[in-house]
């Protein structure tokens, strides 16, 4: 068990920590802006309190203390559980073995966490639908999965 969530862990970190990096290049070289991860934040703090859909925009909703900690928390805290869920189906012999069509499955699979969970609860609708530039913000939603995909495969490739 300490090994499975020690592998969670560090797969999910390194993923996350890659399209971290993949964001700070798209914002360097095109200006893209880095993910706001203090509405993320302001997101997942409302969640206790019932708080689940942000009808008129997060960006309105009143700012919550620490909001900025908590969305780059819970950005890690993801990264884990997809990992996790990755080393659920495939098992352990996957982290000592790792492929790609794997992670890059939970990578695409994982696309949906933000299309029909995050992006609606924070009020820019299903799939970005309310975004300024819907097929822009889904392209880039699932090029950054497919690069979180490729952290999952690089960090395991990296141990085993």
């Amino acid at each position: 068990m300490l090994a499975f969530v020690a592998l969670s862990v560090v797969f999910g970190a390194g993923a996350t920590a890659l399209l971290d990096l993949w964001n700070l290049l798209l914002n360097k070289v095109f200006g893209l802006p880095i993910p706001p991860w203090h509405l993320i934040g302001r997101w997942f703090a409302g969640l206790p309190r019932g708080q689940f859909v942000h009808q008129q925009g997060i960006g309105k909703s009143t700012p919550v203390p620490r909001e900025l900690a908590i969305g780059w928390v819970m950005h890690y805290v993801t990264g884990i559980v997809f990992a996790a869920a990755l080393l659920l189906i495939w098992g352990p012999g996957w982290a000592a073995a790792p492929t790609f069509a794997p992670a890059l499955i939970v990578g695409l699979v994982t696309v949906g966490a933000g299309w029909f969970i995050l992006q609606p609860g924070m009020g820019v609708g299903v799939a970005c639908s309310g975004a300024p530039n819907p097929a822009r913000a889904r392209l880039l939603n699932v090029v950054g999965h497919v690069v979180f995909a490729a952290g999952l495969y690089l960090t395991a490739r990296l141990l085993a």
